[in-house]
């Protein structure tokens, strides 16, 4: 048959030789041991406590990251070389929360136990899923540390909701996954929590940075400092990024936005940094909800999100 080279597939998108974007480089999983990044969807939004479409966001991010160049002009790096899986998504319960929360738990425990090289991102959902997703990689990782970027503690009582987007670390300080020495929480934001969660935190001996500290502090420092808290105790760090830590200028596609939060630069160089960090093996990202965004800038800056992260990891190498 006769080959026409100008002929392209339906809405396909515009073409230059010399550019290559993240979406050349993602390659479906083949089900064969992973060596590199792993995408995993976690479409989890049933246990959010307000109005959230954030299953729909696995979708929107890949998208999104897929139209990105692989290189960065500022540091001179090009990620053209680095091999990237899409695993899909892990498939929800269509009514049990704790069933869904249990498969995230199951899928992420197995990966990481079969897959020792993985780098694990993964792609929220509400932030219910970092309790299942946590849990099941420092089953697989040994003792682990988090590192949380959110405008709350997410530590509300069990009791009143049930395992929802705002129980996650409730969860794993109660249940011994994760010691309250071991967690850093970095943008926590005025008029955003109750002063008893607050007291629930610093019982807990956990690190909190407020975001009058983030605003006042280098973020290079800060998170200098907490990498040298927990490179001696734990054997690897897993970073949680819970959009709504950013303002809601920013990130308007968050079901909690609100005034006073980060910039997204101060998010992207701190993730870079730690993305250089040997021991920080895993991201998450949470609470983008495509449904209430405005031309998917909220799932744009999570893709950014990803791409600094694997620049810090490309340096780091």
């Amino acid at each position: 048959m006769t080959q026409l080279p100008y002929l392209q597939k339906a809405n396909s998108s515009f073409i230059d030789r010399e550019v290559t974007k993240m979406g050349d480089i993602i390659k479906r999983w083949n089900g064969e041991k992973i060596k590199g990044v792993g995408l995993v969807g976690a479409p989890l939004s049933k246990s959010s406590i307000s109005h959230s479409g954030a299953c729909f966001a696995p979708g929107t991010i890949r998208k999104a990251l897929s139209n990105y160049s692989t290189y960065s002009v500022e540091e001179n790096v090009d990620l053209l070389n680095w091999a990237i899986q899409d695993l899909g998504d892990i498939s929800m319960h269509v009514t049990d929360i704790m069933q869904s929360q249990n498969r995230i738990y199951e899928t992420i425990h197995r990966l990481s136990k079969e897959n020792e090289s993985w780098l694990p991102i993964i792609l929220g959902g509400d932030n219910s899923i970092t309790y299942p997703s946590v849990k099941g990689f420092k089953e697989a990782n040994g003792e682990v540390g988090v590192i949380q970027f959110d405008a709350h503690h997410d530590v509300r009582n069990l009791v009143d909701g049930g395992p929802s987007n705002g129980t996650p670390f409730r969860s794993l300080l109660e249940t011994q996954t994760l010691k309250g020495t071991n967690l850093i929480q970095v943008g926590i934001r005025d008029f955003s929590n109750s002063k008893p969660y607050y007291d629930y935190v610093n019982q807990h001996r956990v690190t909190v940075y407020t975001m009058k500290q983030v605003r006042q502090q280098s973020m290079k420092e800060m998170m200098e400092t907490s990498l040298k808290k927990l490179e001696q105790t734990v054997d690897s760090i897993y970073v949680s990024v819970d959009m709504d830590v950013l303002d809601q200028s920013q990130a308007p596609g968050c079901p909690a936005i609100g005034p006073g939060g980060m910039d997204a630069i101060d998010l992207f160089e701190a993730i870079t940094y730690l993305g250089k960090h040997p021991k920080v093996r895993a991201l998450e990202i949470v609470e983008v909800d495509p449904t209430v965004d405005f031309r998917d800038m909220t799932s744009r800056v999570a893709a950014h999100v990803i791409l600094h992260f694997l620049k810090g990891k490309h340096l780091g190498t």
